[in-house]
């Protein structure tokens, strides 16, 4: 009995040592992680190039591995009345194949419309194909899509949980694509749920932004959701009924679909188009973004640009309305040090904002699913259409005044006065803003 007891003392021993091991190992890890070295990232010859050269494009077009393409047709449009009637026509319109991505999915009227408007288009034998992303609209089941897929849609989610792939689970496509018969598609960051469409629970309706696109680049937004429907079910899609031929098809001016992917080291072609396009500006930086958390590196790069060349630089981020309070008051610690240099930081007071634009110079133009932030820049699949195209910008910008005539400035004095309550989840920031 004695020799029985030692044992299971000894077993009870031995479980307790690899417990507490793992803990460790788990907590070791976690502290790695948080606050372990990283890089500063930064440009080698910052504004060796005029942004408005052939030779500054070479360069974008070659550390972002992507395709330039003149004459492409865009067309901004501005929230969800906008853009979801849009899509719901191009939809209605489709005679080959409709090709959707979406990182929120979620239950209400305009999801119903926009499965109604999928369904009935499977059903005249157009094939649809939509990508979910598993934890972005983890609050959807197969069952809602029955109609589609007895249909013949196909419906696949995106890094679904699964044992063998939990340490990936952190990988998430947050692209929000479609492409309807190769010819047309739509990007931008709005997702389909009722808060971009008329509002919900008292709340009123989100601001954004998409853009329609024909010409050229739409081969690669097609290109981009082949690669989370490859990664998704296994399928290559491939054949002209995908990748038809396009002509260009619009005004003179230029874009590229800059899709970015995380890497081991944290960078990625996202990083890269922003930081490039910021260590060019000469004249000004306007940003619109939900969720503004930039690391050092960003950081340092918006200084550089204002108090090096003179940059004006102006950001509009969520006011109160936002809808991630924490995220925000994370966000209002990285104010400082901008708001020293001499930026004009503004939160938007009528809605949530969840635009996602940069515009540089009155030249460049960027619409996409980028936040600025590490998630974004370092963890998430993200797809930006980039445009040097004086016109396109200028539509940008006449909807960033709109936005910046609702908003309400914040200043040095206001951001070091603010009372101990507000700072207090600000810690949260210097983990968040930590490098990749």
């Amino acid at each position: 009995m004695h020799t029985s007891l030692l044992a299971e003392a000894t077993v009870s021993t031995g479980f307790l040592v690899i417990a507490y091991g793992a803990i460790a190992l788990v907590a070791l890890i976690i502290f790695v992680q948080l606050f372990g070295p990283g890089l500063r990232y930064r440009i080698s010859t910052p504004g060796s190039e005029s942004n408005d050269s052939d030779e500054f494009v070479h360069i974008l077009e070659s550390l972002t591995d992507a395709k330039v393409h003149r004459g492409t047709s865009l067309t901004v449009l501005t929230n969800g009345d906008s853009f979801y009637e849009e899509e719901l026509r191009a939809i209605a319109q489709a005679q080959s194949n409709v090709n959707m991505e979406a990182y929120i999915f979620q239950k209400g009227e305009i999801a119903d419309r926009y499965l109604a408007a999928l369904t009935e288009r499977a059903k005249a034998k157009v094939q649809v194909n939509l990508v979910l992303d598993a934890l972005g609209s983890a609050g959807m089941r197969d069952k809602y899509f029955t109609r589609l897929k007895d249909a013949g849609g196909k419906v696949v989610w995106y890094n679904n949980a699964r044992w063998n792939k939990l340490p990936q689970y952190n990988h998430r496509t947050h692209r929000e694509l479609l492409i309807v018969d190769g010819r047309y598609g739509f990007i931008g960051k709005a997702g389909v749920a009722d808060h971009w469409y008329k509002g919900k629970d008292k709340n009123p309706r989100w601001r954004d932004t998409m853009v329609r696109v024909e010409g050229k680049a739409v081969a690669n937004l097609q290109a981009t959701f082949a690669e989370n429907w490859l990664e998704s079910c296994g399928e290559v899609l491939a054949g002209a009924e995908y990748f038809p031929a396009l002509r260009p098809d619009g005004p003179e001016g230029l874009a590229l679909v800059v899709n970015s992917t995380p890497s081991t080291g944290g960078s990625t072609r996202a990083r890269i188009l922003f930081q490039m396009l910021l260590a060019s500006a000469q004249k000004w930086i306007h940003i619109t973004t939900p969720y503004f958390l930039p690391d050092t590196s960003m950081t340092e790069e918006l200084v550089r640009a204002m108090q090096q060349r003179g940059v004006e630089v102006t950001l509009i981020v969520p006011g109160v309305r936002s809808d991630h309070l924490l995220t925000r008051s994370s966000s209002r610690r990285a104010y400082g040090k901008l708001l020293k240099a001499g930026a004009a930081i503004y939160e938007y007071e009528p809605a949530m904002i969840h635009t996602k634009t940069l515009m540089i110079d009155g030249l460049w133009g960027v619409v996409g699913s980028t936040n600025f932030d590490n998630r974004s820049f370092g963890l998430n699949d993200e797809v930006n259409l980039a445009v040097r195209a004086p016109n396109f910008v200028e539509r940008l910008e006449q909807d960033f005044a709109r936005d910046l005539a609702q908003s309400k400035r914040v200043t040095y004095e206001d951001w070091r006065r603010r009372p101990v309550l507000q700072r207090a989840p600000e810690l949260l920031g210097w983990v968040l803003q930590r490098e990749q």
